[in-house]
């Protein structure tokens, strides 16, 4: 009787059972529909029934046919694409689209140590995808980065291969010190960016704010954060890539001609009240060309420089893999000829990558990446900015090369550019390897839901071998009146350089070594509260050893090795070696609610050799954000529902800055003397030792420089997505600045004091971001507009007591100078009498201002400048537009608020810029606003070297088209019948338009002679097969 219920009720639940799935079969009917990507539709992808094996295949216009019941689940699934799983709910038709891989990574960001959905994101961070950075012609990786990214700033001062890349500051600069940002490769910090290849790029992130606190003691200054591509499931696909530019400098300063600089020459004569040197008859000459040898016109850019250089960039990739194994296998090679004639500079890369990800198991992953490249340097035994110096100051009535060919005389120094860019003179070679190594272990607690550890280990090395092989040299005088045999001008032949031949060269060794360990959780309760929380330990190690060996007096150049140099009075040889530890222990919490309600906590307690272990060694760096998603507020779909997403965000955070030199709380001593001035004493009547000094005072105290950061922001989508913006304020205190206090120590002390933790600096500034994207039949495109603008000052530094408000750079931005402010040109005599001026005053010179209004002009009438030669505010308007088969896009980029010097050392020393003769004062044209012909080296109002008056600072403002790429895919039917996937063919081009005021120079180029910027014009192709 007891079992008679139970077994009654197990008799109830069978037939219950039996009948709902005669039932559940019963109502099964056929579910149709369409799977597309975009505006095409998929073929072969796999729908099945969730937790069955009935199973269909898409056809070749996507459609599929299954049947299924009212609660039965799809999986839709193709190799490249995100998997989706749809409930059917009783519906007879469902139509999806599936997000590529490609596609999906971009709505997650790579963040430190991690990734994180970017509709979740609480900081400033920003990505730029490797597609477009490929985009760019630009050698030079961190050259592509300009007016893509906002609050990046990005200058280059000079073209020269091998030495090209940009002066790259996240939100400008903050420090006193070192502004260079943090770099991080695949998740090694570190490591550097400009040679990487854009090809093997998959995304670069940066981290504007709190959000690299988890990069703690290096990450005041900003985190750029790149991945480079991996392995995907699918047959294998296999890439090549090549593309050939043609580089022409931007601007080529244009400069007086010989009869001009002739005639100026006289003119200085005449100020000095002395003979003229030049004729009538000579300046004629020099204008019609009849006598070459004696009255050349000399253009040396033209002589210097050719019209066209050369550079080419190859690329072949092989990339596939299967659920168990991914790979990535590329090679490229590059190559930058100079623009010089003959030259002696180019710049060749050669690089590989191997990205391997393998599925040991259901819950362990491996993955191992190893990158190597190398790189050669090759240059003449003198610098690019002593050939643009020299090239600059080339005298136009001195031959560049005589007209037999040989070259000319020494315009400057014993130099002459046209040798001075070859291999004439020897060479000055560097050949640097650089491999990078990490594997990664990835392990999922199978039970503990969520639960996950990782596992680095990375190993770097650098090796660089540097020669500078120095021979001796020629250049040819003719004195005017020596003629040979055949009547032509006898040249005499005169030694440059070293009388004999030398070598140096110079061997360095790095390494670094990385490991850190991970652990992750993420959980969800009730699909609410979304929680994410890890905590990880870095250990970082690193040596380097350099040594060099020098041999002087060669008997011959035909052997440039250290053996065949001259006997043992001819050698040197020294050395160095250093090595550096951190220890880091870091940690990440984030949590949100129903995605609505975020929150970030991030922290890094950091340990750096280069501090004192007095509790001085470790500091503690946190960071905190938060977001509100308003646009999921019931009260905003109901009111605002064309804002797809709006989420405001804030934060704070604390990062450190320690790069500086090391050892700085220990105490430096050194032998006296450096070989000629040394000291010596003798002890015990013969016994001879050197002295020994003190070279730096140390400071105990020396502690960590800290960045204090914060940040409000708001991101959102209108229509659809058809719009999107952007925007961010900011502002950092930094505190805590290594700085001397010499400017307040008199210098009658004899000391050098060290440098102590007093300064501080305040930047504050925006950035934004504005953009739409759509499409009218099969035209697309995408319009994005962005922009960040910042501003520094000096809240304390040491100043020099007693210093006018006005001259002070407290309350001022960082670097700014002194200047003389100039407010135009004395017409004429009476106007010299009338106004104070300097000694020595005559018309045709400078007026500058008498701020201080004490009648006369001195150092106190000197103001301090706002600008700097670093923009404040930079720009970039990004266009991508495709119609059917044929796409453009287009950087147009720019920036405001910097400034430069532009000056010659012009008179008796070189030539002038063509603008400054053409607008000069002369006695016939007094109301010029260009002062009278000048020599250098006299002038009061150029002072030597110190150029220190504002006529000669000029706004280097500028827009330009920085990059621009045209090309055509060819139809995808046409290359199927010859095997092969994708074939794609392109021009592009970078600086090809520059718009600015400022003349004879590029506007990001430096003040300090350098090397032109580059215009390219490109044509490449790329095949996949």
């Amino acid at each position: 009787m007891r079992w008679k219920l139970p077994c009654s009720i197990l008799s109830l639940f069978l037939m219950l059972t039996v009948f709902s799935s005669f039932s559940y079969g019963q109502q099964k009917s056929a579910v149709t529909g369409v799977v597309k990507s975009g505006d095409s539709t998929l073929s072969s992808v796999s729908v099945t029934i969730k937790g069955s094996s009935t199973s269909v295949v898409t056809d070749s216009k996507g459609k599929y046919s299954i049947p299924a019941g009212p609660a039965d689940v799809l999986v839709f699934s193709s190799i490249g694409y995100t998997s989706q799983s749809i409930p059917v709910n009783g519906r007879p038709r469902i139509n999806i689209e599936l997000i590529s891989e490609i596609q999906s990574l971009s709505q997650v960001v790579v963040v430190g140590y991690g990734t994180a959905k970017k509709a979740t994101l609480t900081g400033a961070i920003v990505s730029v995808k490797g597609s477009d950075l490929e985009k760019s012609p630009a050698m030079n990786l961190s050259n592509s980065l300009a007016g893509r990214v906002p609050g990046v700033t990005a200058v280059t001062r000079s073209g020269e291969p091998g030495n090209d890349g940009s002066t790259l500051l996240i939100r400008g600069s903050n420090t006193l010190n070192d502004n260079t940002p943090l770099v991080v490769v695949d998740g090694i910090a570190g490591r550097q960016l400009e040679r990487i290849d854009p090809s093997d790029i998959e995304s670069v992130t940066v981290l504007k704010d709190a959000s690299a606190a988890i990069y703690g003691a290096r990450a005041a200054n900003g985190v750029i954060m790149i991945t480079t591509k991996r392995g995907t499931s699918g047959k294998p696909t296999i890439n090549f890539s090549y593309d050939q530019g043609f580089v022409h400098p931007t601007v080529i300063p244009k400069m007086a001609d010989a009869a001009t600089y002739a005639q100026m020459v006289n003119e200085i004569e005449q100020y000095r009240d002395k003979d003229l040197v030049y004729s009538a008859d000579d300046i004629q000459k020099y204008k019609d060309g009849s006598d070459p040898w004696g009255h050349p016109n000399t253009d040396w850019f033209k002589a210097v420089y050719k019209p066209i250089s050369i550079q080419r960039n190859s690329h072949l990739s092989l990339r596939g893999g299967s659920d168990a194994i991914r790979y990535l296998v590329s090679a490229g090679y590059r190559y930058q000829d100079a623009i010089y004639r003959n030259s002696a500079t180019n710049y060749s890369q050669g690089n590989f990558r191997v990205n391997l990800d393998a599925k040991v198991s259901s819950n362990i992953k491996l993955s191992f990446d190893l990158a190597g490249r190398q790189e050669n340097r090759n240059y003449p035994t003198l610098s690019a900015e002593d050939i643009y110096s020299s090239t600059m100051r080339g005298k136009p009535t001195v031959a560049a090369r005589w007209p037999n060919g040989l070259p000319g005389p020494d315009i400057e120094r014993g130099a002459n550019p046209v040798v001075m860019t070859t291999d004439k003179t020897g060479y000055d070679k560097d050949i640097r390897y650089i491999l990078e190594s990490n594997a990664k272990l990835d392990i999922n607690i199978p039970w503990v839901k969520g639960l996950s550890v990782t596992g680095n280990a990375s190993i770097d090395k650098l090796m660089d071998n540097h020669k500078l092989w120095q021979t001796p040299w020629y250049l040819y005088y003719w004195d005017g009146q020596s003629y040979g045999a055949d009547k032509l001008p006898e040249l005499t032949k005169s030694l440059k350089g070293y009388a004999t031949p030398q070598l140096r060269q110079d061997f360095n060794n790095g390494n670094r070594t990385t490991l850190n360990g991970l652990i992750n959780y993420s959980t969800s309760i009730g699909e609410v509260h979304n929680l994410k929380a890890m905590v990880g330990i870095e250990r970082i190690t690193g040596d380097s050893l350099n040594f060099f060996a020098a041999r002087r007096n060669y008997i011959s150049a035909a052997a440039d090795q250290l053996f065949a140099g001259g006997d043992g009075t001819d050698q040197t040889n020294g050395g160095s070696a250093s090595v550096d530890a951190r220890l880091n222990y870091f940690g990440r919490l984030n949590y949100n609610f129903k995605e609505k309600y975020l929150a970030e906590f991030v922290f890094r307690y950091d340990g750096s050799y280069i501090f004192p272990a007095n509790g001085k060694q470790f500091g503690f760096f946190p960071g905190v954000s938060l977001g509100w998603v308003i646009s999921e507020e019931d009260f905003w779909k109901k009111n605002l529902s064309f804002f797809n997403q709006l989420k405001i965000r804030g934060s704070w955070g604390r990062t450190g800055n320690d790069r500086i030199n090391p050892y700085q709380y220990l105490q430096g001593y050194a032998y006296a003397g450096d070989g000629t001035t040394s000291t010596t004493y003798i002890f015990n009547g013969t016994e001879e030792h050197k002295a020994i000094n003190e070279t730096r005072i140390a400071n105990p105290n020396i502690t960590w420089e800290i960045a204090n950061q914060s940040n409000i922001g708001i991101d959102g989508k209108m229509l659809n997505g058809r719009i999107f913006f952007s925007a961010d304020y900011f502002y950092n205190l930094r505190t805590n600045i290594l700085a001397y206090r010499n400017a307040s120590v008199p210098a009658s002390t004899g000391l050098t004091l060290p440098r102590q933790n007093i300064g501080k600096v305040a930047n504050r500034g925006f950035e934004f971001q504005v953009g739409t994207n759509g499409k009218t039949g099969d035209f697309t495109y995408t319009v994005s507009v962005n922009g960040g603008y910042q501003k520094n000052k000096i809240v304390f530094w040491d100043e020099v007591p007693g210093a006018p408000a006005y001259q002070q750079s407290t309350g001022h931005p960082m670097n700014t100078s002194l200047y003389y402010e100039a407010i135009g040109i004395f017409r004429d005599q009476q106007a010299v009498d009338n106004y104070p001026h300097w000694a020595n005053a005559r018309p045709g010179d400078i007026i500058f201002k008498d701020v201080n209004n004490d009648g006369k002009i001195d150092g106190l009438d000197q103001v301090r400048s706002d600008k700097t030669d670093l923009p404040t505010f930079t720009g970039g308007i990004n266009i991508d537009l495709q119609y059917k088969n044929f796409y453009a896009s287009l950087l147009i980029q720019g920036a405001t608020g910097a400034m430069r010097k532009q000056f010659t050392f012009s008179g008796e020393s070189g030539n002038f810029l063509q603008d400054d003769a053409q607008g000069r004062w002369t006695i016939e044209n007094p109301d010029a606003t260009k002062p009278r012909t000048w020599n250098f080296a006299e002038e009061y109002w150029m002072k030597q070297y110190d150029i220190n008056n504002t006529y000669f600072l000029r706004n280097s403002n500028y827009v330009r088209l920085k990059n621009v790429e045209i090309g055509y895919n060819f139809p995808a039917p046409l290359l199927s019948k010859i095997g092969v996937k994708g074939l794609r063919v392109y021009l592009s081009g970078l600086n090809l338009v520059t718009i600015t005021k400022l003349k004879n120079y590029d506007p990001e180029s430096s003040s300090d002679n350098p090397y032109p910027s580059n215009k390219v014009v490109n044509a490449g192709v790329n095949l996949t097969f």
